[in-house]
């Protein structure tokens, strides 16, 4: 694992993109104080499965941790709903805030809908498009193609292209590094700790 290396960049002419390594592949732990930091990990986290048992409303508790979570992912957007307006109805927000409270509501439907999905389809492609579909339903980014992966190069940051922040991995690649991605997801022929493989 310490000989790893995330990617590379790559020329695209004018600019360089970033293509990263696969990530379906055999790994070795090697680091002793990563393998500590995995238990201590694992032990909070049957703490905290433990202490769930006491909550007196469960599905309460973690819709308030995704409703937060909602509001927070959506900024990088630009979106401006706090939790407050977010647990408002759309009547009782100012005509200036609705489109900003709709994104946030589909970014919990869409996340609610991808738990649920995971009941009877496993993580893929498919359940990442269908998620998206219902995140961009109906907002102002609905021209996004929902159900497709880009199918065009784009950067962060920068007002074009040539002083972008970062540049991700040419469209032409997206199909191949998902297919690597749900492979490494399934892959149950290596040993890989859960915990580093949602990391």
């Amino acid at each position: 694992m310490k000989t790893f290396k995330a990617g590379n960049q790559i020329n695209q002419r004018t600019y360089k993109s970033f293509q990263p390594n696969k990530i379906n592949q055999e790994w070795k732990i090697e680091h002793m104080e990563l393998v500590n930091l995995l238990s201590q990990a694992d032990r909070q986290l049957g703490r905290l499965d433990m202490y769930s048992e006491y909550i007196p409303n469960i599905d309460l508790f973690i819709s308030m941790h995704v409703l937060k979570e909602a509001t927070q992912s959506s900024k990088i957007e630009g979106t401006k709903t706090n939790i407050e307006d977010a647990l408002l109805d759309k009547e009782d927000l100012n005509e200036e805030k609705r489109d900003d409270w709709e994104e946030v509501q589909n970014y919990i439907q869409a996340l609610n809908s991808a738990i649920t999905n995971l009941e009877n389809l496993s993580f893929s492609s498919r359940l990442i498009r269908d998620t998206h579909k219902i995140l961009l339903q109906g907002v102002r980014r609905k021209h996004n193609l929902p159900e497709a992966f880009r199918s065009s190069q784009n950067w962060l940051g920068g007002a074009s292209i040539n002083d972008a922040t970062f540049i991700p991995p040419i469209h032409s690649t997206i199909n191949e590094y998902m297919g690597d991605l749900e492979k490494f997801a399934h892959n149950t022929k290596s040993f890989f700790p859960d915990l580093l493989k949602i990391a």
